[in-house]
């Protein structure tokens, strides 16, 4: 069963800096560049041709999910100022919402008669995240208008799609309603939203009237095969991930044991060929696509932030299934590295994509080109605003929620999945247990978790795949532990005020990537903890990064320094580079200057200003 982050308080440490950042700057930061964009205003569906900011197709996605986002930190703190905004934009919905239901302001005001016949162009997706946004804050504040509003929309579309099959199309061209329709039916017990849900999945691949609908193919959908032929991930990043979240939302509610081996199979294979070290996906802005396996490539990488949210997302879904600490490992890895890379230290500027290495001469000469001989590469610093908005709020969701990932439980056991300073209450059974976690993650790994409740259960602790030397104790008794998929299992009789102490060293880790990827043969990357490191020009002298070697054997220096008001674990290390020359090639071998490389956690880069990057040494 899930513990979701309503029954959990994060009371300090690393995430508590996080929601207070976004209280009091991201929520704002975003609302007001949507109002300036037009985005709000769409909402009121008045715009006629000529008209500054003419709707766009995936607006009301980027309004749901701010207002999704909002609604998460309103359920910890109320804000009256905050709730008029969100009211102020379900009563526009109720005004431009169609007699039959319908709500998109793209198809209402620019092209109306074309609803339900253009499969690409969000319609489905955007009613998702609606869906989604009218839950949230219908559980923050009691206020259920704007869910009311969305289940007459969606009870058009079952009507439309499932019933009648009048629409031109049978699947959505995005997925993501998939999963808020589960959510939905969840939270009403109204069975036909469950029903609707099953039949987007399973008609997905099968359709005729699908095929005609296509944006470049089939593969970018995840129309190519029907959903339980499917072995490798395919076409869009997000799109995928939010389809393999609504498939293990299907399995684990109907007890489809196929859809859900479907779903590790898909896993496996983002995960062991197709992913980032830092849960990174997306490997070309082609399409924000998959590519092959091992295709990875450092200048290009795509590693859109909604991508490592929805993988994250895919990996809670799946432990609610099968607690595997893998999944832990994955979750981890994507929210530490590139979720959080995707949003500024100051909360208020944003990356769409992540990349793996920058090199600002790159892109200071392709801004020279002419638009037509123009490469696509991933900007340099983080940006206010996008065309495509699908990220910030994004963030809003991932962070407001991020308690989401701390416990399940299953009958007699509570599993700790992540780990952060968090106050949380949770039913096991009947009884009532408490859990209070002090620690300094992700920079310390050092986790004390004091039990209130009695019972005989199992506390079961993810022991991360990066550690190899995990010790426990209770009641400063430190015992010896059996570890099975990952989690360690402590099963006793426990006593209100019994404390688990789980000691995470954690060592500076030398990672190398399997040599049919490319870009990093003869490379190493360091991680600590959870935390991917890189390289920045500013803090090693300007020297050549891609030139830098570093060796296994070194000695290396943590210690805890401020980057832009944020204390961060650096790591110094001996390193070694050559001296560029004159010229362009020599018969001489050349000087090799020694130094002290200073690296930072992977998500704190360009927060100082545009240099040089790269998480992926050569390896003395």
């Amino acid at each position: 069963m899930p513990v979701g982050f309503e029954k959990s308080d994060v009371t300090g440490g690393f995430w508590k800096a996080y929601q207070d950042l976004f209280r009091k700057v991201s929520v704002d930061a975003v609302y007001d560049r949507f109002e300036e964009t037009g985005r709000f205003e769409a909402l009121k569906c008045d715009w006629k041709e000529g008209m500054p900011n003419r709707p766009n197709i995936f607006w009301e996605s980027d309004v749901s999910k701010w207002i999704e986002g909002a609604a998460y930190f309103l359920q910890k703190q109320r804000d009256p100022k905050l709730e008029a905004r969100i009211d102020e934009l379900v009563e526009r919905m109720e005004r431009a919402q169609g007699e039959d239901g319908y709500l998109n302001a793209y198809f209402t005001v620019v092209e109306p008669q074309a609803r339900f016949t253009r499969r690409t162009h969000h319609e489905l997706y955007c009613a998702g995240h609606l869906i989604e946004g009218a839950i949230a804050y219908a559980q923050a504040t009691g206020r259920e208008k704007m869910l009311r509003i969305v289940m007459k929309y969606a009870d058009l579309i079952d009507r439309v799609f499932r019933e009648e099959h009048s629409a031109a199309f049978d699947t959505p061209g995005h997925e993501e309603i998939e999963l808020a329709l589960v959510k939905l039916w969840r939270y009403t017990g109204q069975e036909r939203y469950l029903k609707l849900a099953q039949y987007f999945v399973d008609t997905r691949g099968t359709s005729g009237r699908d095929t005609t609908y296509d944006f470049a193919d089939q593969e970018h959908m995840q129309s190519h095969l029907p959903v339980r032929s499917q072995k490798t991930a395919e076409g869009h990043g997000v799109r995928a991930l939010y389809l393999c979240s609504g498939m293990a939302d299907l399995a684990m509610e109907t007890g489809d044991g196929e859809l859900f081996d479907t779903c590790r199979t898909l896993f496996d294979n983002i995960v062991n060929r197709r992913m980032y070290l830092t849960g990174g996906v997306g490997s070309t802005c082609r399409g924000e696509s998959f590519t092959f396996d091992y295709d990875l490539p450092e200048y290009e990488a795509y590693n859109e932030t909604c991508a490592s949210i929805a993988l994250a997302l895919f990996c809670r879904r799946m432990w609610l299934v099968d607690p595997d600490g893998r999944y832990g490992d994955v979750a981890e890895q994507a929210i530490y590295n590139t979720v959080l890379s995707g949003v500024s230290l100051s909360g208020d500027e944003f990356f769409y994509e992540n990349p793996m290495s920058t090199d600002p001469r790159r892109n200071a000469f392709n801004d020279t080109r002419p638009e037509g001989l123009k490469e696509h590469l991933p900007i340099l610093k983080r940006v206010k605003v996008f065309d495509c908005s699908c990220c910030p709020p994004n963030l809003l969701r991932a962070v407001g929620s991020i308690a989401d990932y701390l416990y399940s439980t299953d009958k007699e056991t509570i599993y700790a999945h992540c780990y952060m300073e968090a106050d949380t209450e949770l039913f096991l059974g009947e009884k009532k247990i408490r859990l209070l976690q002090k620690t300094g993650y992700p920079f310390d790994g050092k986790i004390v978790i004091t039990l209130e409740g009695e019972g005989d259960f199992a506390l079961a602790l993810r022991i991360p795949g990066w550690c190899q030397r995990a010790r426990i104790a209770v009641n400063k008794e430190e015992l010896s532990f059996r570890t099975q998929k990952g989690f360690a299992f402590l099963e006793r009789s426990w006593k209100s005020g019994d404390q688990v102490t789980l000691d995470l060293p954690m060592e500076v880790k030398w990672i190398t990537a399997n040599p049919q990827v490319i870009d990093a043969c003869g490379r190493v990357a360091v991680m600590r903890g959870p935390l991917v490191y890189c390289a920045e020009g500013m803090d090693n002298g300007g020297r050549p990064l891609k030139d830098v070697r570093i060796a296994r054997d070194s000695e290396t220096e943590v210690s805890m320094e401020e980057i832009e008001g944020f204390a961060l674990a650096v790591i110094r290390m001996a390193a070694s580079c050559r001296r560029p020359f004159e010229g362009l090639y020599t018969q001489e071998a050349l000087p090799v200057e020694e130094f002290t490389l200073k690296l930072i956690p992977y998500f704190a880069w360009s927060n100082r200003g545009v240099t040089e990057m790269t998480t992926w040494f050569l390896e003395k």
